[in-house]
Protein backbone atom coordinates (compact mmCIF):
# COMPACT_ATOMS: atom_id res chain seq x y z
CA UNK A 1 0.00 0.00 0.00
CA UNK A 2 1.42 3.28 -0.75
CA UNK A 3 3.19 5.56 2.45
CA UNK A 4 2.76 8.98 1.81
CA UNK A 5 2.84 9.88 5.89
CA UNK A 6 6.81 9.51 5.66
CA UNK A 7 9.07 11.69 3.24
CA UNK A 8 10.96 7.85 2.56
CA UNK A 9 7.54 6.67 0.93
CA UNK A 10 6.69 9.72 -1.14
CA UNK A 11 9.79 9.57 -2.64
CA UNK A 12 9.53 6.39 -3.60
CA UNK A 13 5.89 7.08 -5.18
CA UNK A 14 5.70 6.97 -9.26
CA UNK A 15 4.30 10.30 -10.83
CA UNK A 16 0.64 9.97 -11.91
CA UNK A 17 -2.57 12.15 -12.15
CA UNK A 18 -4.50 10.16 -9.81
CA UNK A 19 -3.52 11.44 -5.69
CA UNK A 20 -2.23 8.80 -3.70
CA UNK A 21 -4.64 8.42 -1.08
CA UNK A 22 -4.48 7.86 3.09
CA UNK A 23 -7.52 7.09 4.95
CA UNK A 24 -8.65 9.72 7.59
CA UNK A 25 -11.77 8.56 8.52
CA UNK A 26 -14.90 6.50 6.89
CA UNK A 27 -15.68 8.38 3.66
CA UNK A 28 -12.63 11.00 4.64
CA UNK A 29 -9.49 10.92 2.82
CA UNK A 30 -6.06 12.62 2.36
CA UNK A 31 -4.52 12.39 -0.91
CA UNK A 32 -0.69 13.36 -2.41
CA UNK A 33 -0.18 14.01 -5.78
CA UNK A 34 3.13 13.32 -7.41
CA UNK A 35 3.28 14.78 -11.01
CA UNK A 36 6.69 14.77 -11.25
CA UNK A 37 10.33 13.45 -9.62
CA UNK A 38 11.32 17.22 -9.52
CA UNK A 39 8.23 18.99 -7.67
CA UNK A 40 7.49 18.78 -4.19
CA UNK A 41 3.52 17.46 -5.10
CA UNK A 42 0.49 18.88 -3.81
CA UNK A 43 -2.13 17.56 -1.33
CA UNK A 44 -6.01 17.09 -1.27
CA UNK A 45 -8.89 16.07 0.91
CA UNK A 46 -11.86 13.99 -0.50
CA UNK A 47 -14.79 13.24 1.64
CA UNK A 48 -17.93 11.45 0.66
CA UNK A 49 -20.96 13.26 0.99
CA UNK A 50 -24.52 11.61 2.28
CA UNK A 51 -25.70 11.24 -1.71
CA UNK A 52 -22.25 9.35 -1.92
CA UNK A 53 -20.85 11.96 -4.28
CA UNK A 54 -17.00 12.65 -3.71
CA UNK A 55 -16.12 16.41 -3.00
CA UNK A 56 -12.59 17.45 -3.21
CA UNK A 57 -10.36 20.43 -1.54
CA UNK A 58 -7.30 21.41 -2.98
CA UNK A 59 -4.63 22.13 0.22
CA UNK A 60 -1.79 23.31 -1.58
CA UNK A 61 1.80 22.20 -1.60
CA UNK A 62 3.24 22.98 1.68
CA UNK A 63 6.59 23.25 0.35
CA UNK A 64 7.35 26.17 2.76
CA UNK A 65 7.54 23.47 5.36
CA UNK A 66 10.66 21.20 5.91
CA UNK A 67 9.27 17.58 3.92
CA UNK A 68 9.08 16.08 6.85
CA UNK A 69 6.44 18.42 8.54
CA UNK A 70 3.91 18.70 5.33
CA UNK A 71 2.07 15.51 5.85
CA UNK A 72 1.34 16.54 9.47
CA UNK A 73 0.16 20.10 8.14
CA UNK A 74 -2.15 18.81 5.64
CA UNK A 75 -3.69 16.44 7.68
CA UNK A 76 -4.38 19.39 9.82
CA UNK A 77 -5.55 21.36 6.78
CA UNK A 78 -7.68 17.91 5.66
CA UNK A 79 -9.09 17.87 8.98
CA UNK A 80 -10.48 21.27 9.39
CA UNK A 81 -11.92 21.25 6.07
CA UNK A 82 -13.46 17.34 6.99
CA UNK A 83 -15.14 19.04 10.62
CA UNK A 84 -16.34 21.97 8.17
CA UNK A 85 -18.55 20.20 5.71
CA UNK A 86 -19.43 17.10 8.15
CA UNK A 87 -20.93 20.10 10.08
CA UNK A 88 -22.97 21.41 6.96
CA UNK A 89 -20.49 23.92 5.56
CA UNK A 90 -19.94 24.09 1.78
CA UNK A 91 -17.86 21.72 0.80
CA UNK A 92 -16.72 24.13 -2.51
CA UNK A 93 -14.54 26.68 -2.09
CA UNK A 94 -16.29 30.35 -1.14
CA UNK A 95 -13.58 32.97 -1.17
CA UNK A 96 -14.49 36.42 0.49
CA UNK A 97 -14.90 37.70 -2.69
CA UNK A 98 -17.30 35.23 -3.31
CA UNK A 99 -19.08 35.78 0.35
CA UNK A 100 -19.17 39.58 -1.11
CA UNK A 101 -20.95 39.05 -4.37
CA UNK A 102 -23.27 36.60 -2.68
CA UNK A 103 -24.48 39.52 -0.63
CA UNK A 104 -24.76 42.46 -3.16
CA UNK A 105 -26.80 39.32 -5.29
CA UNK A 106 -28.71 38.89 -2.03
CA UNK A 107 -29.79 42.95 -1.99
CA UNK A 108 -30.75 42.64 -5.33
CA UNK A 109 -32.80 39.85 -4.70
CA UNK A 110 -34.47 41.98 -1.84
CA UNK A 111 -35.29 44.81 -4.44
CA UNK A 112 -33.01 47.19 -2.86
CA UNK A 113 -30.84 48.29 -5.62
CA UNK A 114 -29.62 51.74 -3.65
CA UNK A 115 -28.10 49.36 -0.92
CA UNK A 116 -26.90 46.78 -3.29
CA UNK A 117 -25.27 49.56 -5.75
CA UNK A 118 -23.45 50.85 -2.78
CA UNK A 119 -21.94 47.48 -1.27
CA UNK A 120 -20.57 47.01 -4.55
CA UNK A 121 -18.93 50.53 -4.77
CA UNK A 122 -17.57 49.79 -1.72
CA UNK A 123 -16.51 46.12 -2.35
CA UNK A 124 -14.62 47.15 -5.71
CA UNK A 125 -12.74 49.75 -4.01
CA UNK A 126 -11.71 48.63 -0.85
CA UNK A 127 -11.95 44.30 -1.55
CA UNK A 128 -11.76 43.29 -3.94
CA UNK A 129 -8.05 44.76 -4.91
CA UNK A 130 -6.79 42.88 -1.67
CA UNK A 131 -5.29 40.00 -0.01
CA UNK A 132 -8.57 39.16 1.88
CA UNK A 133 -10.50 38.34 -1.31
CA UNK A 134 -8.65 35.80 -2.42
CA UNK A 135 -8.85 33.83 0.87
CA UNK A 136 -11.16 31.25 1.44
CA UNK A 137 -14.11 31.78 4.70
CA UNK A 138 -13.21 28.72 6.29
CA UNK A 139 -9.40 29.73 6.54
CA UNK A 140 -10.55 33.31 7.03
CA UNK A 141 -8.02 34.35 10.18
CA UNK A 142 -8.32 37.50 12.53
CA UNK A 143 -5.02 38.60 11.63
CA UNK A 144 -6.18 38.58 7.60
CA UNK A 145 -9.07 40.98 8.78
CA UNK A 146 -7.33 42.94 10.85
CA UNK A 147 -4.51 43.56 8.18
CA UNK A 148 -7.43 44.14 5.81
CA UNK A 149 -8.65 46.76 8.42
CA UNK A 150 -5.48 48.61 9.20
CA UNK A 151 -4.55 48.82 5.52
CA UNK A 152 -7.90 50.60 5.17
CA UNK A 153 -7.70 52.55 8.11
CA UNK A 154 -4.40 53.96 7.03
CA UNK A 155 -4.88 54.24 3.18
CA UNK A 156 -6.08 57.69 1.49
CA UNK A 157 -9.18 59.16 1.60
CA UNK A 158 -11.39 60.67 -0.89
CA UNK A 159 -11.36 64.41 0.11
CA UNK A 160 -14.07 66.54 -1.10
CA UNK A 161 -14.07 68.93 -3.24
CA UNK A 162 -14.35 70.52 -6.85
CA UNK A 163 -13.84 68.07 -9.31
CA UNK A 164 -11.45 68.72 -11.68
CA UNK A 165 -12.71 68.04 -15.51
CA UNK A 166 -9.98 66.03 -16.49
CA UNK A 167 -10.59 63.36 -13.29
CA UNK A 168 -12.77 60.21 -13.45
CA UNK A 169 -12.31 59.63 -9.69
CA UNK A 170 -12.31 61.88 -6.48
CA UNK A 171 -9.30 63.29 -5.52
CA UNK A 172 -7.15 61.57 -2.55
CA UNK A 173 -5.16 63.12 -0.26
CA UNK A 174 -2.18 60.95 0.91
CA UNK A 175 -1.78 63.02 4.10
CA UNK A 176 -5.67 62.65 5.19
CA UNK A 177 -6.69 60.28 6.86
CA UNK A 178 -10.21 58.21 7.45
CA UNK A 179 -12.19 59.30 10.48
CA UNK A 180 -14.08 56.59 12.70
CA UNK A 181 -17.20 57.47 11.36
CA UNK A 182 -16.13 56.92 7.15
CA UNK A 183 -13.76 53.20 8.54
CA UNK A 184 -17.60 52.16 10.09
CA UNK A 185 -19.28 53.05 7.44
CA UNK A 186 -16.42 51.03 4.81
CA UNK A 187 -16.62 48.49 7.64
CA UNK A 188 -20.00 48.02 7.63
CA UNK A 189 -20.36 46.07 3.77
CA UNK A 190 -17.57 43.60 4.48
CA UNK A 191 -19.28 42.43 7.89
CA UNK A 192 -22.84 42.54 6.26
CA UNK A 193 -21.30 39.92 3.56
CA UNK A 194 -18.97 37.93 5.93
CA UNK A 195 -22.44 37.77 8.56
CA UNK A 196 -24.97 36.67 5.47
CA UNK A 197 -21.84 33.70 4.86
CA UNK A 198 -21.86 32.54 8.45
CA UNK A 199 -26.05 32.40 8.61
CA UNK A 200 -25.68 30.40 5.27
CA UNK A 201 -23.73 27.92 7.03
CA UNK A 202 -20.85 28.98 4.13
CA UNK A 203 -18.49 28.80 7.34
CA UNK A 204 -19.40 27.54 10.55
CA UNK A 205 -17.63 29.84 12.60
CA UNK A 206 -17.98 34.13 12.43
CA UNK A 207 -14.53 34.30 15.26
CA UNK A 208 -12.31 35.61 12.38
CA UNK A 209 -14.44 39.04 12.06
CA UNK A 210 -16.76 39.17 14.88
CA UNK A 211 -14.19 41.43 16.66
CA UNK A 212 -12.15 42.66 14.39
CA UNK A 213 -14.83 44.64 12.49
CA UNK A 214 -16.62 46.28 15.71
CA UNK A 215 -17.57 49.45 14.68
CA UNK A 216 -15.55 52.06 16.60
CA UNK A 217 -18.52 53.50 19.14
CA UNK A 218 -19.45 56.93 19.44
CA UNK A 219 -18.27 58.31 16.61
CA UNK A 220 -21.61 60.09 15.13
CA UNK A 221 -21.71 63.59 15.79
CA UNK A 222 -25.18 65.53 14.78
CA UNK A 223 -25.41 67.35 11.47
CA UNK A 224 -24.78 70.58 11.81
CA UNK A 225 -24.66 72.07 8.10
CA UNK A 226 -28.61 73.57 8.20
CA UNK A 227 -30.01 74.79 5.39
CA UNK A 228 -33.22 77.22 5.46
CA UNK A 229 -36.12 77.67 2.70
CA UNK A 230 -34.55 80.12 0.88
CA UNK A 231 -30.97 78.82 0.92
CA UNK A 232 -32.52 75.64 -0.20
CA UNK A 233 -34.33 77.09 -3.17
CA UNK A 234 -30.87 79.22 -3.83
CA UNK A 235 -29.30 75.81 -4.44
CA UNK A 236 -31.79 74.26 -6.78
CA UNK A 237 -32.18 77.04 -8.79
CA UNK A 238 -28.79 77.18 -9.61
CA UNK A 239 -29.03 73.11 -10.31
CA UNK A 240 -29.41 72.11 -14.24
CA UNK A 241 -33.76 70.68 -14.60
CA UNK A 242 -33.16 66.92 -14.08
CA UNK A 243 -31.00 67.72 -10.89
CA UNK A 244 -33.48 70.75 -9.59
CA UNK A 245 -36.38 68.42 -9.83
CA UNK A 246 -34.78 65.65 -8.07
CA UNK A 247 -33.33 67.92 -5.19
CA UNK A 248 -37.29 69.43 -5.05
CA UNK A 249 -38.50 66.43 -3.97
CA UNK A 250 -35.88 65.95 -1.35
CA UNK A 251 -36.47 69.38 0.22
CA UNK A 252 -40.15 68.16 0.34
CA UNK A 253 -40.15 64.47 1.83
CA UNK A 254 -37.06 63.57 4.05
CA UNK A 255 -36.07 60.21 1.79
CA UNK A 256 -32.63 59.16 1.97
CA UNK A 257 -30.98 60.05 -1.84
CA UNK A 258 -30.41 56.66 -2.48
CA UNK A 259 -34.25 55.96 -1.11
CA UNK A 260 -35.31 58.54 -3.54
CA UNK A 261 -33.30 57.87 -6.17
CA UNK A 262 -34.81 54.07 -6.26
CA UNK A 263 -38.14 54.59 -6.48
CA UNK A 264 -40.07 53.49 -9.16
CA UNK A 265 -43.14 55.42 -10.95
CA UNK A 266 -45.67 52.15 -9.59
CA UNK A 267 -44.21 53.40 -6.20
CA UNK A 268 -46.51 56.41 -6.06
CA UNK A 269 -50.40 56.27 -6.08
CA UNK A 270 -51.75 59.47 -7.93
CA UNK A 271 -55.58 58.16 -6.60
CA UNK A 272 -54.64 58.58 -3.47
CA UNK A 273 -51.65 60.79 -3.26
CA UNK A 274 -49.61 58.44 -1.78
CA UNK A 275 -45.90 57.45 -1.92
CA UNK A 276 -44.95 53.70 -1.36
CA UNK A 277 -41.25 54.11 -0.20
CA UNK A 278 -39.60 50.23 -0.48
CA UNK A 279 -37.08 49.15 2.04
CA UNK A 280 -33.89 51.10 2.41
CA UNK A 281 -31.92 51.89 5.16
CA UNK A 282 -34.08 51.11 8.08
CA UNK A 283 -35.14 48.34 6.08
CA UNK A 284 -39.04 48.25 6.51
CA UNK A 285 -41.37 49.81 3.91
CA UNK A 286 -43.32 52.44 4.75
CA UNK A 287 -46.36 54.86 2.91
CA UNK A 288 -46.42 58.55 2.96
CA UNK A 289 -49.81 60.44 2.21
CA UNK A 290 -48.29 64.05 -0.04
CA UNK A 291 -50.04 67.37 0.22
CA UNK A 292 -51.21 68.71 -2.86
CA UNK A 293 -48.06 70.45 -4.23
CA UNK A 294 -45.78 67.79 -3.46
CA UNK A 295 -48.23 65.39 -5.15
CA UNK A 296 -48.05 67.54 -8.26
CA UNK A 297 -44.85 67.78 -8.27
CA UNK A 298 -44.05 63.78 -8.17
CA UNK A 299 -47.54 63.23 -10.70
CA UNK A 300 -44.92 65.42 -12.95
CA UNK A 301 -41.77 63.80 -12.39
CA UNK A 302 -44.25 59.82 -13.03
CA UNK A 303 -45.89 61.59 -16.77
CA UNK A 304 -45.30 59.62 -19.58
CA UNK A 305 -43.67 56.36 -17.77
CA UNK A 306 -44.19 53.26 -17.17
CA UNK A 307 -44.85 51.69 -13.64
CA UNK A 308 -41.59 50.27 -13.66
CA UNK A 309 -39.61 53.39 -15.19
CA UNK A 310 -37.74 55.10 -12.55
CA UNK A 311 -39.41 58.30 -10.98
CA UNK A 312 -36.79 60.63 -11.34
CA UNK A 313 -33.86 60.33 -14.03
CA UNK A 314 -31.05 62.48 -15.43
CA UNK A 315 -31.44 64.05 -18.27
CA UNK A 316 -30.09 61.21 -20.62
CA UNK A 317 -32.71 58.88 -19.13
CA UNK A 318 -29.89 56.88 -16.52
CA UNK A 319 -30.93 56.80 -13.18
CA UNK A 320 -29.47 58.90 -10.30
CA UNK A 321 -26.75 57.66 -7.66
CA UNK A 322 -24.25 59.59 -5.20
CA UNK A 323 -21.30 59.77 -8.20
CA UNK A 324 -23.81 61.21 -10.39
CA UNK A 325 -24.67 63.85 -8.17
CA UNK A 326 -21.86 64.66 -6.16
CA UNK A 327 -20.33 66.91 -7.72
CA UNK A 328 -22.92 68.78 -9.62
CA UNK A 329 -24.37 69.46 -6.44
CA UNK A 330 -21.39 70.79 -4.86
CA UNK A 331 -20.99 73.25 -8.38
CA UNK A 332 -24.98 74.41 -7.45
CA UNK A 333 -23.69 74.94 -3.78
CA UNK A 334 -20.61 77.12 -5.21
CA UNK A 335 -22.52 79.34 -7.46
CA UNK A 336 -25.16 79.64 -4.59
CA UNK A 337 -22.38 80.98 -2.12
CA UNK A 338 -23.55 78.04 0.20
CA UNK A 339 -20.93 76.24 2.49
CA UNK A 340 -18.64 73.70 0.62
CA UNK A 341 -19.49 70.80 2.80
CA UNK A 342 -23.42 70.86 1.42
CA UNK A 343 -24.37 67.50 0.05
CA UNK A 344 -27.71 66.09 -1.28
CA UNK A 345 -27.78 65.08 2.43
CA UNK A 346 -28.23 68.20 3.68
CA UNK A 347 -31.22 68.92 2.44
CA UNK A 348 -32.74 65.40 4.19
CA UNK A 349 -31.60 66.58 7.49
CA UNK A 350 -32.63 70.59 7.23
CA UNK A 351 -35.82 69.05 6.20
CA UNK A 352 -36.10 66.77 9.33
CA UNK A 353 -34.92 69.94 11.41
CA UNK A 354 -37.91 71.71 10.24
CA UNK A 355 -40.29 68.97 11.29
CA UNK A 356 -39.11 68.52 14.79
CA UNK A 357 -38.74 72.78 15.29
CA UNK A 358 -42.01 73.06 13.74
CA UNK A 359 -43.45 70.76 16.42
CA UNK A 360 -44.07 67.28 14.75
CA UNK A 361 -43.93 64.19 17.29
CA UNK A 362 -41.29 62.45 16.38
CA UNK A 363 -42.43 59.15 16.28
CA UNK A 364 -44.31 60.61 13.01
CA UNK A 365 -40.86 62.60 12.23
CA UNK A 366 -39.34 58.98 12.16
CA UNK A 367 -41.73 57.80 10.15
CA UNK A 368 -41.38 59.85 7.40
CA UNK A 369 -37.62 60.09 7.58
CA UNK A 370 -37.52 55.97 7.19
CA UNK A 371 -35.55 55.65 11.09
CA UNK A 372 -35.76 54.70 14.07
CA UNK A 373 -37.48 57.32 16.97
CA UNK A 374 -33.86 56.66 18.91
CA UNK A 375 -31.86 58.04 16.06
CA UNK A 376 -34.32 60.80 15.72
CA UNK A 377 -34.07 61.72 19.27
CA UNK A 378 -30.40 61.48 19.83
CA UNK A 379 -29.39 63.47 16.74
CA UNK A 380 -32.77 66.09 16.77
CA UNK A 381 -33.45 65.58 19.87
CA UNK A 382 -32.03 68.86 21.31
CA UNK A 383 -34.24 70.82 18.81
CA UNK A 384 -37.18 69.73 21.23
CA UNK A 385 -36.45 72.21 23.99
CA UNK A 386 -37.94 75.31 21.83
CA UNK A 387 -40.78 73.20 21.68
CA UNK A 388 -41.33 72.48 25.09
CA UNK A 389 -40.56 75.83 26.23
CA UNK A 390 -43.72 77.15 23.55
CA UNK A 391 -45.88 74.79 25.03
CA UNK A 392 -44.97 75.36 28.68
CA UNK A 393 -45.78 79.06 27.93
CA UNK A 394 -49.37 78.38 26.35
CA UNK A 395 -50.55 77.03 29.66
CA UNK A 396 -48.53 78.78 32.24
CA UNK A 397 -50.99 80.71 34.52
CA UNK A 398 -49.98 84.32 35.58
Amino acid sequence: MPIINTVAGRDKLKPRREPYWHKVSTGCFLGFRKQSQSTAGTWVARWRDDTGKQQYRALGAFDDLPPNARFDAAMRSANQWLTHVAGGGRAKEVTVKNACERYVAHLRAEKTADAADDADKRFQRHVYTQPIAAIAMDKLRPIHVDTWRKRLQDGPKLVAGRKPANQSASPKDPNAKRSAATLNRDMTCLRAALNLAYRDQIVLSDAAWSVKLLPIKKVGGRRTLYLDRDQRQSLIDHMDADLAQFARAMSNVPLRPGALAALTVGRYDKRLRALHVGSDKAGADRSIVLPATTAAQFEQAAASKLPGALLFTRGDGAGWDKDKWKWPVKAAAAAAELPAETTLYTLRHSVITDLVVAGVDLFTVAKLAGTSVRMIEEHYGHLRSDVTASALEKVALN
